[in-house]
C-alpha cells in the first residue's frame, strides 16, 4: 500500500521518539507468522513495558541517522519490525527470544541499539540471556542486606553471651550463699 510524505512523516517522527527514549530498540524480521501470534507477541511485549512497530526501512534508516545512530543500514531489508524497550532492555530482548524460540520458523532477530550503539544479533541474544531487572535488584539488595543481618547476629550473640555469664554469676552467688 503506497504511503503518503505527510504519512511518512509522521511515521518518521514516531520511530524517531520511540528510538530516543528506547533503552533499547531490536529489529527482526518476521516472514510467515500469524496474526494471532503477532498480537500474542505485542500482548506479552506490552505486559512488559515495551512496544512494537512495523515501518519502512527507508524511514527507520532516517531516522536512525537523525538521532545519531550509525551503522544500522546493512540491517534495514526486507521486512523488519522494531521492538522498543523504554523501561527495561532486558525484557523485549529476552520475550523476541523466546518467541522465536516458540514459532522455530519465521523469526529472525537482525539487531539492536542499545543505548545509542549498533549491536548485532549475538550482542542481542546476550542481552536476553541477562537476568531482568527486578532480579538484578533483587540480588544488589541481598548483597546490601547480608552484612546487616551478620553485624545483628554478632550483637545479638554478644548480648546472649553478657546474660549467660550474668546468668552463671548470680546461680554462683546464690549457691555461695546457701
Amino acid at each position: 500500500m503506497p504511503t503518503t510524505k505527510a504519512q511518512k512523516a509522521v511515521m518518521l517522527e514516531e520511530i524517531k521518539e520511540k528510538m530516543s527514549q528506547s533503552q533499547v530498540t531490536i529489529l527482526a524480521d518476521f516472514r510467515g507468522i500469524s496474526v494471532a501470534k503477532i498480537t500474542d507477541l505485542r500482548a506479552r511485549l506490552r505486559k512488559a513495558g515495551s512496544e512494537m512497530k512495523v515501518a519502512k526501512n527507508t524511514v527507520a534508516r532516517i531516522a536512525a541517522r537523525e538521532i545519531g545512530v550509525e551503522g544500522l543500514d546493512p540491517y534495514l531489508e526486507g521486512p523488519t519490525v522494531f521492538a522498543f524497550g523504554i523501561e527495561d532492555p532486558v525484557a523485549p530482548a529476552k520475550i523476541l527470544s523466546d518467541f522465536a524460540k516458540e514459532v522455530k520458523q519465521g523469526v529472525d532477530i537482525k539487531a539492536g541499539i542499545l543505548e545509542g550503539k549498533v549491536i548485532d544479533a549475538n550482542g542481542v541474544k546476550a542481552l536476553a540471556d541477562l537476568p531482568s531487572r527486578e532480579v538484578l535488584l533483587a540480588k544488589v539488595l541481598g548483597g546490601m542486606q547480608a552484612p546487616l543481618y551478620g553485624f545483628a547476629g554478632v550483637l545479638a550473640a554478644n548480648l546472649r553471651n553478657l546474660v549467660y555469664v550474668l546468668d552463671q554469676v548470680r546461680q554462683q552467688k546464690e549457691s555461695q550463699a546457701s
